[in-house]
């Protein structure tokens, strides 16, 4: 007699992009599930490692969702009530910027069993790959991690405070406030910091932009970055190591833009 199915929601960090970023713990979890609920920052090649189960898209872009929070939210419980276990894919760590908190209350208020796979932040590890280290002796002490973009599609007042202090500041889901940004950095200190941008970190289609508080806006402009990427300001993006090798081409320096060496000329 074949065993009932516990009705369960994991939520599983994808990565950052990279598919050999996933974690080992992750891939059980997919391998395990019999449906996944994956987002739109999720490479979908990690959906080869489903052996049996139901995938169904339900990401969310700036102005086009798929489906609600709220409806996210049922159709975890609809399906693990019906099929069982329950994978929630989401891009880089699920409770970085990820809601993954905010699932995990709402399946165990309905009754379902729960666990969380954490996975590498595109906060953490998009600079690391690109060998722009967070934190460095005599230059940063500390860093920011910051939400661009709040609920009520504001700028954080965060960057505010965060742009007065001598730390490595990482803004997500803040291109499109990269203006403000900018207005913030150049109201409050006079040092023109260094600035990277790089978008779709880790993956073949990353490109990556270098220059100053002073400089980035237009070199964004001109070379047509956009979501989804990562914002770092601080001293240590001058000192970048030869790790960037693993993802990006040439010897950085302000004004040049970077693509992967996997990409297609």
């Amino acid at each position: 007699m074949e065993k009932a199915k516990v009705a369960k929601l994991t939520i599983v960090g994808a990565g950052p992009g990279d598919v050999d970023l996933i974690t080992i713990k992750a891939v059980k979890a997919l391998q395990d599930a019999d449906v996944i609920l994956y987002d739109a920052l999720v490479n979908e090649e990690l959906l080869t490692h489903a052996t049996h189960a139901e995938v169904i898209f339900v990401g969310k872009r700036l102005g086009c969702h798929a489906y609600s929070q709220d409806q996210i939210n049922e159709l975890i419980v609809v399906m693990a009530k019906k099929h069982g276990h329950v994978v929630r894919l989401k891009g880089g760590d699920p409770f970085v910027f990820g809601r993954g908190g905010e699932e995990t209350a709402y399946a165990e208020e309905h009754g379902l069993k729960t666990a969380i796979v954490p996975g590498i932040s595109s906060a953490l590890g998009v600079p690391t790959a690109n060998g722009i280290a967070l934190t460095q002796r005599k230059v940063s002490d500390s860093f920011w991690v910051i939400t661009g973009t709040t609920a009520n599609h504001k700028l954080s007042k965060d960057v505010d405070l965060a742009s007065k202090s001598s730390a490595t500041v990482v803004i997500l889901m803040g291109m499109h406030k990269l203006k403000e940004i900018v207005s913030l950095y150049q109201s409050n200190r006079t040092d023109n910091l260094p600035v990277a941008i790089i978008q779709n970190g880790t993956t073949s289609q990353q490109k990556m932009l270098i220059g100053t508080v002073d400089s980035i806006e237009a070199m964004v402009q001109e070379h047509q970055l956009t979501s989804p990427a990562i914002i770092i300001i601080g001293a240590v993006v001058k000192n970048p190591t030869k790790l960037s090798a693993l993802y990006s081409e040439a010897t950085l320096s302000e004004g040049a833009v970077f693509q992967n060496l996997n990409e297609k000329k």
